[in-house]
């Protein structure tokens, strides 16, 4: 869509999946869910009809006003529900990239469902809620309600509608395409350098992985841990709300600007230690903007390049978590700030090879890797838990909490 296009869009069907090309070509070759969220009448319907027309076949949209369920506070959620899943279901099983859910999306117990099926079929999700001047005027929407809903049952709802919910992290999610080149390009990694004469050298490091070290150490087996879905870069770990810095990240006016826009990420190496596997990320000025001042540190005292940490994870190993992947980074700029350059061991699979000490090894790329992502959150599974903070501007998105 072309830039003059974009300002004849209405400003409460504003947003980069809307207008940004770069956006809409990333969500195209990925796998996402678009979670509408909203008191009836606020134009919901109307925004999921425009997702609907931007992406074209590449779209399904799933109206829960189209089952008849009720929109309204509840104790349980009506049997209904099962119906829109196994409808929902077969869409993600026949990986239809743009699924749009059209719900006022009020009850954790709902949300709840929905970040498990995403998990489970690997989407990733887009919160987004319309931007319309009446969107929480209820006497407003009293009117415009198909429901024909009274003032006093929308003030019921406005309440949970209104609260700020944060993920468990925010970050850049790669495309489904980029994530298969990435993996692809981390396999061959990992492939060549069990090969290596060198690698043997050194395969105290990696044991476990042993099996005829004149043939190859297979590193694949070693690293077990493998993410399944959607591979991401993360920004800020927000812990639901709870982590320190949390809600002032979520308020940035990058962060919210951000929020479902496309980014294209550099990758500038990939590297390898006996607990992780990874790609290093070189943010560009505009991402630096979302990337938290106090992420790059392993003791209080370091004082590294911002975005030092910024990587990707691709495997652990076994009894590793993947934050650990991050640590291991630091790891590696600290041996450089130290004057360390390691020791170089050629070429190989379009790259100077490096090892550092204590297993660590480094893939400098001769020409960087560029993946596509959108910046979201992760809403992961379990109990949802509204953070203190409230929207009371009507923000173009909202988080949810989960523990």
């Amino acid at each position: 869509m072309s830039a003059q296009a974009a300002k004849e869009r209405p400003e409460s069907l504003q947003f980069p999946f809307l207008d940004d090309e770069d956006t809409i070509s990333t969500i195209k070759e990925s796998k996402t869910f678009f979670i509408l969220r909203g008191l009836p009448g606020s134009g919901k319907s109307t925004l999921a009809q425009a997702i609907q027309d931007r992406y074209k076949d590449a779209c399904k949209v799933i109206s829960v006003d189209s089952y008849k369920i009720t929109p309204m506070v509840r104790s349980s959620l009506p049997e209904e529900y099962s119906k829109v899943d196994e409808d929902l279901v077969e869409y993600c099983k026949r990986e239809v990239s743009v699924i749009v859910l059209d719900d006022s999306h009020h009850e954790r117990e709902r949300l709840e469902q929905l970040f498990d099926i995403a998990d489970k079929y690997r989407y990733k999700v887009i919160f987004a809620e319309p931007k319309t001047p009446w969107r929480v005027d209820c006497s407003q929407l009293k009117e415009k309600n198909q429901w024909k809903l009274s003032a006093e049952e929308l003030k019921k709802m406005k309440p949970s509608l209104e609260k700020e919910f944060l993920p468990m992290y925010f970050g850049w999610f790669l495309s489904k395409r980029s994530s298969e080149v990435l993996r692809k390009a981390g396999q061959a990694f990992l492939d060549e350098l069990g090969s290596l004469k060198a690698f043997k050298k050194e395969s105290k490091y990696f044991a476990s992985a042993i099996e005829d070290p004149k043939i190859k150490i297979d590193l694949t087996s070693y690293f077990v841990k493998r993410p399944p879905g959607v591979l991401h870069c993360t920004t800020k770990y927000t812990e639901f709300g709870r982590a320190a810095g949390a809600e002032e990240y979520a308020q940035q006016e990058a962060v919210r600007a951000s929020y479902g826009k496309g980014f294209t990420l550099s990758i500038s190496a990939l590297f390898v230690t006996t607990k992780t596997v990874g790609a290093r990320v070189e943010l560009s000025e505009q991402q630096l903007l979302l990337w938290p001042g106090d992420a790059d540190k392993i003791l209080p005292t370091d004082s590294l390049p911002r975005g030092s940490r910024a990587h990707i994870t691709l495997g652990c190993a076994n009894g590793v978590e993947a934050v650990q992947t991050g640590l291991d980074l630091l790891e590696f700029v600290k041996l450089e700030k130290a004057g360390s350059k390691g020791e170089q061991l050629g070429e190989i699979g379009g790259g100077r090879l490096l090892y550092f000490e204590n297993g660590m090894w480094l893939l400098a790329l001769a020409k960087r890797l560029e993946v596509r992502a959108v910046f979201s959150g992760y809403y992961g599974k379990g109990k949802l838990v509204p953070t203190q903070s409230t929207n009371k501007r009507g923000s173009a998105f909202s988080s949810c909490t989960i523990i």
